[in-house]
């Protein structure tokens, strides 16, 4: 399996960006579906965004959609999710994940996560 290593996380105001990144360690990243989940406190773990070992192939979760972007470089064995217009309702610990399949993550590698915190 591989590893995950989230990082970007931070407190910005409501409006504002934030890059995430995920490293992973293995020769075999590129062959691996990436997705971005996160978790707000009392709440269940949300889908936000995943993508195609090539990059070609990318969803998003309703609640982010237009809003964020997943990319991925399999040269540096990371992928990234840029947030923009964030909004206080993003606030949660975001996590990265690794799967054989795009299908499902739930079998997968996943990380630490990192914290995400908006202001009003």
């Amino acid at each position: 399996q591989v590893q995950l290593v989230e990082s970007g996380g931070g407190l910005v105001q409501a409006g504002g960006s934030l890059r995430l990144s995920c490293a992973a360690s293995g020769r075999t990243f590129s062959s691996y579906a990436m997705g971005w989940f996160r978790q707000a406190p009392g709440k269940e773990r949300e889908f936000v965004a995943k993508i195609s070992w090539s990059g070609g192939t990318r969803y998003y979760g309703i609640s982010v959609k237009g809003r964020f972007t997943i990319s991925r470089d399999n040269a540096k064995n990371t992928v990234y999710l840029q947030m923009n217009s964030l909004k206080p309702e993003d606030t949660a610990v975001y996590y990265c994940a690794a799967s054989e399949t795009i299908a499902t993550f739930s079998s997968g590698s996943w990380g630490q996560g990192t914290q995400v915190t908006v202001s009003s």
